[in-house]
């Protein structure tokens, strides 16, 4: 006759605790991959308004429209958008700025392009290191 074998409570506890370090050393590793995704989507999103402001420009001759807003808009922000864009510009001049929607993980990063093509960190986390002369995008101080 053969007896019913189940798990024991001590086995399942290992299984537990086995389960919670591999979480503990994983999740910051995927939380700081997220992050630069995240960063990395502001860059392009604000190198393709560098690219509509440059068209608009050379259509028009002006980076403003005819009320004196910039000419190409910033796009609202979606639901799951980390970014907020904004666009402040005159005939000849224009910067484009992402900043990371506040009360998210993204806060503390703001990021700008101009009409020169000079690309700007604004704001960083404590923990980053911080290129004023282009594009922080990794804690280390990485940069485009």
């Amino acid at each position: 006759m053969n007896a019913a074998r189940a798990f024991s409570l001590v086995e399942m506890m290992m299984v537990l605790v086995i389960v919670a370090v591999l979480a503990g050393i994983a999740w910051p590793s995927y939380a700081a991959y997220v992050q630069r995704g995240r960063v990395l989507e502001a860059v392009a999103r604000l190198s393709e308004a560098r690219a509509r402001m440059e068209q608009y420009f050379l259509d028009w001759r002006s980076y403003v429209d005819a009320s004196g807003a910039c000419g190409v808009p910033p796009p609202p922000p979606g639901p799951g958008d980390a970014f907020t864009l904004a666009c402040s510009a005159t005939a000849s001049t224009y910067t484009y700025s992402a900043a990371g929607t506040s009360g998210g993980s993204m806060e503390a990063f703001a990021y700008a392009i101009d009409e020169t093509g000079t690309r700007t960190t604004a704001a960083l986390p404590a923990a980053w290191s911080k290129h004023a002369d282009c594009w922080t995008i990794r804690p280390d101080g990485y940069c485009l």
